[in-house]
């Protein structure tokens, strides 16, 4: 980390004084309504095999995807946050206490890709799974049916402009689908992520190279809804 950026870092949190006054000069919806989960500042593991999710996505793929792209942002998270004091703070903290801050744009860019990444790898599950009654219940109420919502959410993915993400989260209880661009989230509008796409080209461009949609169409029946039903 170089002294130029390390003194950002300690300006930004010095005018916040501390982890938790950084997050209260931030959104006052995030504030009120975001979950505070302590997701550590280390890379999770996988939590299948690489190959489990073959053939829709091969294990070269996620092999490339999470020892390179995932694991490189929690590289340079830690060399901007070192001797800062959101060293000790969760990623969910650090993306809320970066958000819409210019002179933390890097720190906010990598914890959160770090982030999404983490979820993004919890939506998927080999063999795909059902949503729990309760979220079934909200899937009829806000959307019609899950063949409609996963409509929306293709929709979505394949729509978002560039690089970014597809999203199915919850917004004081009702669901909402929607893309963000580059490392944006939810939860820094006060939302809950409940699944995640990656649209990125490194999520699928060694398999489909550029149709989005091919990688949509064979994504889908891998999303885990019973992990969705839990954070739901």
């Amino acid at each position: 980390m170089s002294t130029s950026n390390r003194r950002e870092v300690l300006r930004a949190m010095a005018v916040a004084g501390s982890v938790g006054a950084a997050l209260a000069v931030g959104s006052e919806t995030a504030q009120a309504t975001a979950p505070r989960s302590r997701s550590p500042q280390t890379q999770p593991p996988l939590p299948y095999a690489p190959d489990a999710l073959a053939p829709a996505i091969s294990a070269r793929t996620v092999d490339f995807h999470y020892n390179k792209h995932h694991k490189g942002y929690f590289t340079n998270l830690a060399k901007l946050v070192t001797g800062t004091p959101l060293a000790s703070a969760s990623l969910e903290e650090v993306v809320l206490a970066s958000a819409g801050k210019a002179e933390m744009k890097a720190v906010f860019n990598n914890a959160a890709q770090a982030l999404n990444h983490n979820l993004y790898w919890q939506s998927l599950t080999p063999k795909g799974s059902a949503p729990s009654d309760a979220l079934a219940a909200a899937i009829i109420r806000d959307f019609g049916s899950k063949a409609a919502l996963e409509g929306e959410l293709t929709k979505a993915a394949v729509g978002q402009f560039g690089s970014g993400w597809a999203w199915l989260a919850a917004d004081a209880g009702k669901l909402k689908v929607l893309a963000t661009m580059n490392a944006d989230t939810p939860l820094t509008q006060g939302m809950t992520p409940l699944l995640v796409i990656d649209v990125w080209e490194h999520a699928y461009y060694l398999d489909e190279q550029n149709r989005r949609a091919d990688y949509l169409t064979a994504i889908l029946p891998l999303l885990d809804w019973a992990g969705a039903s839990l954070r739901f």
